[in-house]
């Protein structure tokens, strides 16, 4: 299951929002995903990790069938306040969701499988759920911010203390090690984490800046092979007697 946020996590993750340069970077990092999800209206999508709802909130608005599931009671809580019954809300893990196969058009686990005990468990379940994308945004652990979290949440323990951090090459291998050479596509974002504002954004948004492979968060797409369960079919069979000219005896034969 991995870690799941308590209730002062759950408080502790909204309040994190409410400052300007936090604000700012969660409106990059959801910039990033919304561009590779790319949503039609009347999708199926579901949010694993869906936390407090704040990555499905700026969902609410397009047309889609929107499902979360998420471990912690407390998040699931807030999330329900902050999204009333706009949002089909579940408690479970990532590692076993509790939907059948191709349930959803797409799935989105937005920094929600760094907290998962076996992340490559929990993107086949994605796959599996899913039938057209998988979008996946995790916290890059070669990025100069995420260094930074590191080191100081060995000295001083926090929820970054309980975060696995993934680079580009770890997903990619998990990826193809479920699915084989399926079709992938990755960007990242806040390359400049230190500085924010219109130009610092306007830098973050352009395409040639987004390869680079030290944003603070990198966001990926996978296209998973569909999966169709199959079962055995009940044939009737009839008998008939057939007659053998040469031995002079009737056989039985099914047909």
């Amino acid at each position: 299951m991995g870690y799941v946020f308590d209730f002062k996590d759950a408080g502790s993750y909204d309040a994190w929002f409410d400052k300007a340069r936090n604000k700012y970077c969660l409106d990059l990092e959801i910039k990033l995903m919304l561009d590779l999800l790319s949503p039609e209206k009347g999708q199926r999508i579901l949010d694993i990790g869906c936390g407090t709802g704040i990555s499905l909130e700026l969902l609410l608005d397009r047309g889609l069938i929107l499902t979360g599931v998420e471990p912690s009671l407390y998040m699931l809580d807030l999330a329900s306040k902050r999204l009333g019954n706009q949002v089909d809300l579940h408690r479970g893990t990532a590692e076993s969701l509790p939907f059948d196969d191709n349930t959803f058009d797409c799935a989105i686990l937005f920094t929600s499988l760094e907290f998962t005990e076996r992340p490559a468990k929990a993107i086949e379940e994605a796959c599996r759920v899913a039938k057209d994308n998988v979008v996946i945004c995790v916290l890059n652990r070669y990025a100069p911010l995420n260094v930074l979290r590191r080191l100081k949440s060995f000295f001083m323990p926090d929820i970054y203390t309980q975060v696995h951090f993934f680079s580009i090459w770890e997903l990619k291998q998990i990826v193809f090690a479920i699915l084989g050479n399926v079709p992938v596509k990755w960007k990242t974002t806040l390359q400049f984490p230190f500085v924010y504002g219109r130009i610092a954004g306007f830098f973050e948004n352009m395409n040639i800046v987004q390869k680079s492979c030290f944003g603070t968060l990198i966001g990926m797409r996978i296209k998973p092979v569909p999966k169709f369960r199959t079962r055995p079919l009940m044939l009737k069979v009839k008998e008939r007697r057939v007659y053998n000219p040469t031995t002079g005896l009737a056989t039985r034969m099914r047909q």
